[in-house]
């Protein structure tokens, strides 16, 4: 009985293998397809095999991470080999153009950058901003924290160095940028987080948050929720699963 049991489990595990190696293989057809992706391959592809080869990163990688910064106009670029060891920190962008103000978005046309725990939810490469990678906002926080009816969505990292409420890279980074995350999931990672924070939780962020929205208690609370992600980061360079509480707190 033990050894049928095992013969269904090695089947289906089979059978799952082969279907994931299907839809990879169908999802880079697609990509590849376009001409604004298989430029981008041609062109950056080397780059970044070098660029991880000098950090001691696998290529393609394992598994990326992704970390910006609203005040400072910065998108992290973290990678590592394995599921258990530390991330290293491979590269900064810059995000070249910045709507609204700090603060996590709340409502459809509020031109908020979000604030939050994201994945990449989808590549676009016909995008109207060169190419695109959209996130996965509204998240449960969002949708509790925010509007309910209209929280807006449609946010992008992408080309163009223009944005209402998105990260814009300048076309050479986000052809750059969009290669890696497509080499990143062709290689298995389905799930690639962004996380974005107001600025720095470091000494001067904090200064700086205290400084300008010492009254908007709503905020100062979410980014203290927020915080206690970063600071684990900040000590070990791992990642903790994203868990919400039922009043939209990030539990970490």
């Amino acid at each position: 009985m033990m050894r049928i049991l095992g013969l269904l489990f090695l089947c289906l595990f089979s059978v799952t293998s082969i279907f994931a190696q299907d839809d990879a293989q169908t999802f880079r057809n697609f990509q590849f397809s376009f001409s604004r992706v298989s430029q981008a391959y041609m062109k950056y592809n080397d780059t970044l095999n070098q660029l991880f080869e000098k950090k001691g990163l696998a290529y393609p990688p394992h598994q990326i991470y992704l970390r910006s910064f609203k005040s400072n106009n910065e998108l992290e670029l973290w990678a590592r080999n394995d599921d258990t060891s530390a991330y290293t920190h491979v590269k900064t962008y810059r995000v070249c153009a910045l709507s609204g103000i700090l603060g996590p978005k709340r409502f459809e046309g509020d031109r908020q950058v979000p604030e939050g725990l994201y994945f990449i939810d989808d590549f676009n490469p016909k995008s109207d901003f060169y190419l695109s990678l959209l996130l996965s906002y509204p998240n449960y926080s969002d949708m509790v924290l925010g509007d309910k009816k209209k929280p807006g969505g449609d946010i992008y990292i992408h080309g163009g160095c223009v944005t209402v409420g998105c990260l814009p890279l300048t076309d050479a980074f986000i052809q750059e940028l969009y290669v890696l995350c497509l080499n990143a999931k062709i290689n298995g990672q389905n799930y690639i987080p962004v996380h974005i924070y107001p600025t720095r939780f470091d000494r001067q962020g904090l200064n700086f948050l205290g400084r300008n929205y010492n009254d908007d208690l709503i905020k100062q609370h979410f980014w203290v929720n927020l915080k206690k992600g970063y600071d684990y980061f900040e000590k070990t360079h791992k990642l903790l699963p994203v868990m919400y509480a039922p009043d939209g707190r990030y539990v970490f």
